[in-house]
């Protein structure tokens, strides 16, 4: 059997201070924090599959600017590994009426004190590093993607 792993994608999006975060409920383990995030789906890019997961989890439209990282990570608890592709961008429409994916309680705009006071409820230490890198000024030009359909 071939070893591979999860590709997902993240959102590091901040205004005035504040990130946009979402309140998951993973059964497991509890709520829990996170970029709005996840997986990679067939014949989409990994640009498209960010913009995908940030209107699905959170009902705004996101416009991806920046590559913040590209992040491996193993998680014990569950025994697999991600490779999370983070960007930063910014958000413009939000669709009041829209449905949140299911396990999403909420999508609330929180400033470092709050995300930072709730670490141990974030969903990896991805979520702290994202923001880290993202305040750390790191940036990577989308043009590093390409993409065939």
């Amino acid at each position: 059997m071939i070893w591979k792993p999860n590709v997902t994608v993240a959102a590091i999006i901040e205004r005035a201070g504040k990130y946009l975060l979402v309140e998951e409920d993973q059964q497991e383990w509890g709520v829990q924090l996170n970029q709005p995030a996840g997986h990679l789906e067939p014949n989409e890019s990994i640009i498209q599959a960010c913009v995908r997961e940030v209107l699905e989890e959170t009902a705004y439209t996101f416009i991806p600017h920046w590559l913040v990282g590209i992040y491996h990570w193993h998680s014990n608890k569950t025994d697999t590994t991600f490779i999370r592709f983070a960007f930063s961008g910014t958000v413009t429409e939000f669709d009041a009426g829209r449905m949140l994916d299911s396990g999403i309680l909420r999508a609330a705009w929180l400033d470092l004190s709050e995300i930072r006071d709730r670490r141990d409820c974030h969903r990896s230490p991805l979520v702290m590093q994202c923001i880290d890198d993202y305040l750390a000024g790191k940036r990577y030009s989308l043009e590093i993607f390409t993409h065939y359909d």
